[in-house]
Order: C-alpha cells, then sequence, then structure tokens
C-alpha cells in the first residue's frame, strides 16, 4: 500500500516538475519586455506633458483625486474581467492552450509590477504623444498587472473543479459549450470570482502610488489621485496629510462595498451548491431597495432578457469543425508538432536577446550577487506565507461560514487588504533609524501586506462555498473537533486556499520590491533582497539590472510554483473535488 502511494505521488510529481513550458513563458516575457527597451532606448525627447500635472496637499483636493482613482481601478477590474473570462477558460478548455497558457501566467504573476511599469509607460506616452490619455493607460495596465492573475487563477481553478454529478446534467441535457460555460461553469466559479475580485481592488489599491507616481530613471510623472497624494506627501513629510489620504481609502472602499460588492455577494448566494437551503443569507441594502423599487426592476428587465437569451444561445461549431469520434492520432501529431515549432521559433529569438541585452550591463559578478539576494527574499516569502496560513485557515474558516460576520468583516478585511504599505513607511523609517533595529528583520514585517490577504480572502470565499447539507450531514453523524477539520471542512477549503496560497506567492513578491526599499523625505533604509535590487534599477532606469532582477524573481517564483504548489493543487483536483 506503501509502495502504491509512493508511486501516485511520484507520477503527480512528474507532471509538476519545471518543464519545458515554464521556461518558454518566462524566455518570451523577457523577450518582450527587452524589445520595449530597445524601443524606449531611443526615445529621448522630454516628456512635458503629463509631468505638469500640478498636485496639492490640500485636503479639499482629496475627493477629486479619490474619484480619478476610484475610475482607474474600474476600469483596470473591467479589463481584468474581459482577460480572465478569455484567458483563464481557453486555458481550461484547451490542452495545447493550457501548456502555454498557465506556465506563462505563473511568469506574469511573478514578474513585478515596477517590472511591467519600466518596461510599458514609454511605450503607452508615445502612443499618446502630448496628451496625459498615455499616462492614464500607463497606471491602468500597472493597476491591471496587480489584479488579473489572481483573478484568472480563480477561475480557471474553478472551472477545473466543476462536479462531474453536475457535469453528467448537463450532458444529459445536451448543452452545448457555449450553454455550459454560461448554466453551469460561470455560475459555480461565482463566488470564488466575486471574492477573488474584491481581493483584487484591494491589491490594485496597495500598488496605486507606483501606478500613479511613475518614477523610471529620467521619466517622472504624477496623476491626480489618492496615489500621487499619498507620494508627496510622504516626500514633504507631512504625516497629517498621510492620515487624511488614508481616511479617503477608507471611505472609498466602504462606499464600493456597499454600492457594488455586497450586492453581488448577496446575489452570488444564489449559486451556492448544496441540495439543502442555508439558513443564513447575506443582505444588501442595494439589492433590497432594487427589489422594492419597481422602475428599476423595468429598467432592468430588457437588459437582463437580452442577457438570459444570449446564455441560452444554441452555439456550436461548425459541421466541418465538429468531431464526433476520437480525434485522428496522425492529425493531431502534425498540429502539436507544427504548435512546438511556432514556440521553438519564438523561445529562440527571445532567448537571444535577453541574453544579449542582459550581457550588455551586467557581468557574471552581478549575477552571483543578485542570486544570493533572491534567496534572502524567498527565506522571507516562504516565512511570511506560513504565518499566514496558520492564522487565516482557522480565522477565514470561522468568518467564512458565518454570512452574518462576513458581511461584517468585508469591509474591513478589503480596507486592511487595500491598506497602501506606504502609509507605514514612517513608522518603519522612523523605528529603525532611531532603535537602529535590523532592516532584513524589520522590514520583513511590510511584506506581510501583499501576502496574508489572498489567503484570507480565499479560505472565507471556500468557507462561505461550503455546501449547507453537507454541514448538516456533518452535524448528524456527529463528527466535531479535530475530526472535523480533518476531514470535513480543510478538504473542502483546500482548494481554495491553494488558489490564494499561490497568488499569495507573486504578490508577496511584487511586496517585496516596496517593503526593502522604504523611505521618509530623504531618510531611506534599505533591506538585502531582489526587491530592494529591483527598485533601485528602476529609480535609476538601469534597464539591463531590471531585466535581470525581474528574470531572477520569476525563475524562483515559477520553480516554487511548480514543485511544491501545483504539486498540493493537483492533488486537490484529484482527491477533494465535489463529486
Amino acid at each position: 500500500m506503501t509502495q502504491e502511494r509512493l508511486a501516485i505521488f511520484a507520477k503527480a510529481g512528474s507532471r509538476n516538475l519545471p518543464n519545458l513550458w515554464d521556461f518558454a513563458a518566462l524566455i518570451l516575457v523577457l523577450g518582450v519586455l527587452v524589445l520595449m527597451s530597445y524601443g524606449s532606448r531611443g526615445m529621448t525627447s522630454p516628456l512635458n506633458a503629463p509631468e505638469t500635472a500640478a498636485l496639492s496637499l490640500d485636503y479639499w483636493n482629496l475627493p477629486y483625486y479619490g474619484l480619478r482613482t476610484t475610475l482607474r481601478m474600474f476600469a483596470a477590474i473591467i479589463v481584468s474581467l474581459l482577460f480572465t473570462f478569455t484567458y483563464a477558460t481557453l486555458a481550461a478548455k484547451s490542452r495545447r492552450a493550457e501548456m502555454a497558457l498557465i506556465p506563462l501566467l505563473d511568469v506574469l504573476q511573478s514578474v513585478p509590477i515596477l517590472g511591467f511599469l519600466s518596461f510599458t509607460v514609454t511605450f503607452f506616452l508615445q502612443l499618446f504623444p502630448g496628451s496625459t490619455l498615455g499616462a492614464e493607460c500607463a497606471a491602468i495596465f500597472v493597476i491591471f498587472t496587480s489584479q488579473a492573475w489572481n483573478m484568472a487563477f480563480s477561475f480557471y481553478q474553478s472551472l477545473r473543479s466543476v462536479p462531474r454529478d453536475l457535469e453528467e446534467v448537463a450532458a444529459n441535457f445536451q448543452l452545448t459549450p457555449w450553454q455550459r460555460f454560461w448554466q453551469l461553469e460561470t455560475p459555480f466559479a461565482m463566488p470564488s470570482l466575486i471574492w477573488n475580485m474584491m481581493m483584487s481592488m484591494s491589491g490594485g489599491w496597495f500598488f496605486v502610488v507606483a501606478s500613479e507616481a511613475i518614477s523610471v530613471g529620467d521619466v517622472n510623472i504624477r496623476l491626480p489621485g489618492i496615489g500621487s497624494y499619498l507620494a508627496l506627501a510622504i516626500e514633504q513629510r507631512r504625516i497629517d496629510c498621510v492620515g487624511a489620504a488614508v481616511v479617503a481609502v477608507a471611505l472609498i472602499i466602504l462606499a464600493y462595498d456597499q454600492l457594488l460588492f455586497r450586492p453581488v455577494v448577496a446575489f452570488a448566494d444564489k449559486f451556492r451548491v448544496e441540495l439543502t437551503v442555508s439558513q443564513t443569507q447575506s443582505d444588501s441594502w442595494v439589492r433590497d431597495m432594487f427589489l422594492r423599487t419597481r422602475w428599476l426592476q423595468r429598467a432592468m428587465n430588457y437588459p437582463a432578457t437580452l442577457l438570459r437569451a444570449l446564455s441560452l444561445l444554441s452555439l456550436r461549431l461548425p459541421a466541418r469543425l465538429h468531431r464526433d469520434g476520437p480525434p485522428n492520432p496522425k492529425i493531431e501529431l502534425i498540429v502539436d508538432l507544427l504548435w512546438y515549432m511556432i514556440i521553438g521559433v519564438l523561445l529562440f529569438i527571445s532567448l537571444t536577446m535577453t541574453i544579449s541585452f542582459v550581457r550588455s550591463g551586467v557581468n557574471m559578478e552581478e549575477v552571483k550577487t543578485v542570486a544570493i539576494l533572491t534567496f534572502y527574499t524567498l527565506l522571507r516569502v516562504m516565512a511570511l506565507i506560513a504565518i499566514a496560513s496558520l492564522i487565516w485557515v482557522p480565522a477565514g474558516i470561522w468568518i467564512g461560514l458565518r454570512p452574518r460576520i462576513a458581511e461584517k468583516a468585508q469591509p474591513l478585511a478589503q480596507f486592511l487588504a487595500a491598506f497602501p504599505a506606504n502609509v507605514l513607511f514612517p513608522i518603519a523609517v522612523i523605528g529603525i533609524l532611531r532603535f537602529h533595529l535590523n532592516p532584513d528583520i524589520w522590514l520583513s514585517a511590510l511584506i506581510v501586506f501583499g501576502t496574508q490577504w489572498y489567503i484570507a480572502f480565499n479560505v472565507i470565499a471556500g468557507a462561505s462555498a461550503f455546501p449547507n447539507d453537507l454541514r448538516e450531514a456533518a452535524q448528524n453523524f456527529g463528527i466535531k473537533g479535530w475530526s472535523w477539520w480533518k476531514s470535513v471542512i480543510l478538504p473542502a477549503v483546500f482548494p481554495y486556499y491553494i488558489t490564494g496560497a499561490i497568488t499569495a506567492s507573486g504578490g508577496s513578491w511584487n511586496a517585496s520590491i516596496v517593503a526593502e526599499y522604504v523611505k521618509w523625505g530623504d531618510d531611506q533604509v534599505t533591506a538585502h533582497g531582489v526587491g530592494a535590487y529591483i527598485a533601485k534599477a528602476t529609480a535609476d532606469g538601469d534597464y539591463p539590472k531590471i531585466v535581470l532582477g525581474v528574470a531572477a524573481m520569476s525563475i524562483v517564483v515559477i520553480l516554487f510554483n511548480r514543485l511544491f504548489w501545483r504539486q498540493l493543487s493537483a492533488f486537490a483536483e484529484r482527491r477533494l473535488r465535489l463529486l
């Protein structure tokens, strides 16, 4: 029996070891970044238009700045939703696409926000020369990169975890792939996707300073918004303005939580997979107002009818593309070979450009230094993920199983998740300098703001989606104590936890760039790590060092994901799926 279990584990591990697709995706992403860098090298003309935006620390400007930031956040979340529904669906439905898209998503998640910013800001500014629209697009794109990967991973995991009995029902009703997607798979994924949307919105707030106060080499852009306001307050050591920005963020989060997310969470209750009705339901005064307001219902009747009709369309593949029997092995082999050839050519071009570009600005000693710094950051990330898991798995389960408490904790959790680490810079810098503390230890605490909330939100989502009939069955069988945790609730939330932990890894690495290199006015505190290395290279506009740091960070994240998290994800999909 032991040998059989070892054989099963070894077989699962071999599927999750880093393979050519992981490194292929990494090389392709680095190649694109290098290509953008080559293009930006020749753009030496000064960027005047976006730099002229005058910012004021007057409190009365905060409502307008908050509006501008909120519009950017929602523009990014809409683009993230479109990306999620296309990218994650393609990866879940196509074997060939999955081989490339999932490793590519690992790489995109591991590329730091400043890595995207360094190579895209000039592109967007030149796309709309002389217009602030270019800077706005750059800011929205940066926020998008902090939101999209988490949502895509969540939706992909949900599509792969649809209960088999529901799949059989869809097959018996002869639903087309289009109908199955909108009538079964999307509703099943909705609870987890909504919670991850909230997490993504909070993740966007975490990096709002980087998106609105852009500083890459000689390019210095500040767009009107909460992030640029906060950056200016930190630069001028205005602790009162920092506090005012925090209050503004809290009010904005409370507003869109009440007006948007709480009604959506209440609406998503109908998509829970259970055979009995839950004893408690999520409340929303906005939803209640909608249900009691006739003109609102009438106004929404036509859009709702149209969407329902679209979801029920019997769309099928053309007859010449539809296969009734098993695939032809020869045709499949030819298509696979063509696919591999295309990927191989792109890999060769990207790898050649990346090596040539990095060698132009760094030597082997620099590579060794970056490897050591990456190891230091890895230790911090691993320790903080372990601490966050020990705290938020039991706490998230407790909150998720109590909808009333979840409703009250929801806005607070969103605010804490959105709490910009920059707000803590004064405390961190002053405390470390005054008491002569070790930055390598005490700055690590800032990374937890980019780690714990991915885990917390996903565990709460998993506990909230736990079927009520299974809870009643456990009570009827008298399962309590540790047996209940081990045999009932932990297996139920484990797939959700894995999704959160994978995205927490990328979030932690991104947070390390903010946490390992902090400033308060002219004072500066730096920890040893690849995050500080990338932050310094970005401030100096040293593109070869940026590429080197991004490559090192991405390689480690991919190895960690494939060797550890993906094995656990495969185990959850194989053994802990609702039947």
